[in-house]
Parts: structure tokens; C-alpha cells; sequence
């Protein structure tokens, strides 16, 4: 039946319709007009477009995800924009099935072609595989060979852990709660800025940790002293640190460093210019430091093991944990005491007798 303009039916639409078939089409839709005369123009406007192959209308094909698109939902979500900004400029609008590990190792030699393996993992393979799991690409990314690069385990002993924290007190005591965080509960600095007080208790001493560089949840024990300090600071919910990435953060811990070794704080330089920051003593320390040193004391004063560090829950393996060992002396070392001192004379022959 050819196409043929039916009308209204009382009751029903008050529309026309357009109802039968054209060059093999079938049609049965509304006119949406309750007027004869427009209805027949729709009727042959759709004669035309059922000739040129525009009726009916075909699905659009969705657009593939790209790099940028996932990059900017990764973004939005709350995530790091450290290091994306280089990556959004190289990949751009790549499609997310073309970022393969080939691809990665193309893009990290190109964007950082004169650093280390550990600088490039941090740079490149880590955004990059965080970006595309956020999208929901499951890919395992392979890391550069020497990614890890040198471990190294600075902690600081009491004095100086203290001194930089009353340093940092002085000049703003958030930055000092925010340290004494650190370093009573190993947590780094992204954990601790992520923590809300929804997961604080402090009733219990405890504190759930989310979010994690191993995507591992954990809770931490805290202490008395770190109690106290924060239970004048809180609120039913939000942020229990208000800092954010940045130089105001890094501002402030710089000059707590500065100012705990004696000298005056530095000042903040203006637009265009470097920075003058002197010689000083804790210039090494950072704030996975504070970490560091948590890990250290839990082995040297807590009488914590490999295996206690694994338990709770700061590490995965016994691996990752295990450069903490040096922290405790083994009561072998007790033996030195028994070396020959200088400027007393050693009598061999009854130290050979014993040894016979």
C-alpha cells in the first residue's frame, strides 16, 4: 500500500497520520500536524528523504572514548592532576584501545627522554594506567626496568622530628597536627589530605584509610597524644586537613624546616622570580619522610617485626617492609663491647687459652 495520509480518529491523537510503504520502507508515524494540507507535505518530504536513503534514521555510532575524555573524567573525579597535562598534549584525542604498552613506552621516552626509569614511572606509566583503569580499560602496565630506582629509608631520630613539628606549630599548627599525623600513623601525605572526619574515631583511637597508593583500605591505631591534639579540630564531617597540593602547603613546611634549624623563614618570591632558600640541615626531609620515620620507630622503640609492619596493613609484603630491619640492633652487636679498647694492652695468650 503506497503512502497515504489516514485521519485523526476521535478519541485518539487529534494528529494525522501517515501510514504504508515507499520503495520498500514501511511507515506507520505521526504526522504531527492536525491539518490535511501540512500532513500531505510531510507525507512527500518523507517520499524524499526515503529516496535518498535518510529515512529511516540510522543510529548514531557512538563516539570511541579518547584520551582527553578519560583524562578529564579522571580529573573531575578527584584524582591528581600532576604530571596529565603533558600526557593530554601528547595523546590528545587517541582512542583509549590504541594505548597499549607499546604506546606508553613510545610516550615516555618522547615526553621525558633525558630521566630516569623511576622518574618516568612516576611521570608517565602510573597517570597513564590510573587514567585508563578510571575509564574501565583493564591493562596491565608493564613498568621500565629500574622504575623502583635507588630505595632509600631516611627517617629522623626524635629531636629532630620534634623540632620540625614545633617549627611548624609556630608558624601554622595545622601544618603541626597534619606532620604529628604522619608520623604517629606511617600514612602519606595524599591518605592523610583524604581523610575525612566521617572515618575518624577518636573515641576508639581509630581512623579508616580509604585510599591508598596500593588500593589496599586499612584502619590505623592512633595515639593518645595524636587524639588530643585533634580532638579540639573536630567536626561531623569534611576534611580533617584543609591543605591541597600546592605552594602554600609546601610554603609552610619548607619554613618549618628552615626555621627549626635556626634560621629566619623564607620569603615567598614574586611572580618570575627564583626562590632563595639557603643551606640547611633538614633540607633531605620530606613528608613521606614522616612515613619513614613511623616505619622506623614502630622497629627501633615498638619492638615491631617485618611480619607487625606487613600486618598493619602500610605494606603488602614482607619484600617492601623489610628495609626497615636495620632500624632495630641485633643483640649480636652486644658482642663489640668485648673488642680490644685502645691504649690497653690485649693479652693474646689467655684469649687463646679460652679459644683452645
Amino acid at each position: 500500500m503506497p503512502l497515504k495520509v489516514i485521519p485523526p480518529r476521535e478519541g485518539k491523537s487529534p494528529n494525522y497520520s501517515i501510514r504504508g510503504t515507499y520503495l520498500g520502507i514501511s511507515v506507520d508515524r505521526s504526522a504531527g500536524t492536525s491539518k490535511e494540507a501540512i500532513a500531505k507535505q510531510q507525507l512527500k518530504k518523507l517520499e524524499v528523504a526515503i529516496e535518498r536513503g535518510e529515512y529511516p534514521e540510522k543510529p548514531k555510532q557512538q563516539r570511541p572514548a579518547t584520551f582527553l575524555s578519560a583524562a578529564v573524567a579522571y580529573m573531575k573525579a578527584g584524582r591528581s592532576r600532576r604530571y596529565v597535562g603533558k600526557l593530554i598534549s601528547y595523546f590528545g584525542e587517541t582512542e583509549l584501545s590504541l594505548i597499549d604498552q607499546d604506546a606508553i613506552d613510545t610516550a615516555a621516552a618522547a615526553i621525558y627522554p633525558n630521566v630516569s626509569p623511576a622518574t618516568r614511572n612516576v611521570a608517565v606509566y602510573t597517570p597513564v594506567g590510573a587514567i585508563l583503569h578510571h575509564a574501565g580499560v583493564e591493562i596491565v602496565v608493564k613498568r621500565p626496568k629500574g622504575h623502583k630506582g635507588k630505595a632509600k629509608t631516611l627517617f629522623l631520630l626524635p629531636p629532630d622530628a620534634f623540632a620540625i613539628i614545633k617549627a611548624a606549630n609556630a608558624i601554622d599548627e595545622e601544618m603541626g597536627r597534619l606532620l604529628s599525623f604522619l608520623l604517629y600513623t606511617g600514612c602519606r601525605i595524599g591518605e592523610a589530605l583524604a581523610l575525612n572526619w566521617e572515618r575518624v574515631d577518636l573515641d576508639n583511637r581509630l581512623a579508616y584509610i580509604e585510599t591508598s597508593k596500593n588500593d589496599d583500605p586499612r584502619t590505623v591505631k592512633l595515639t593518645e597524644e595524636l587524639c588530643e591534639l585533634l580532638a579540639p579540630h573536630k567536626k561531623a564531617a569534611g576534611k580533617v586537613f584543609r591543605f591541597h597540593q600546592g605552594g602554600h602547603r609546601n610554603s609552610i613546611f619548607l619554613n618549618a624546616k628552615v626555621t627549626a634549624c635556626g634560621l629566619p623563614a623564607v620569603k615567598r618570591p614574586k611572580r618570575g622570580e627564583r626562590q632563595a632558600i639557603p643551606p640547611y640541615r633538614y633540607s633531605w626531609v620530606t613528608f613521606h619522610t614522616f612515613c619513614h620515620t613511623w616505619a622506623t620507630w614502630f622497629r627501633r622503640f615498638g619492638g615491631g617485626d617485618v611480619q607487625g609492619l606487613v600486618a598493619t596493613g602500610r605494606w603488602r609484603d614482607e619484600r617492601s617492609a623489610r628495609r626497615y630491619t636495620h632500624t632495630a640492633a641485633h643483640e649480636e652487636w652486644d658482642r663489640v663491647d668485648s673488642l680490644p679498647s685502645i691504649g690497653k694492652s690485649v693479652d693474646l695468650t689467655s684469649r687463646k687459652a679460652k679459644a683452645q
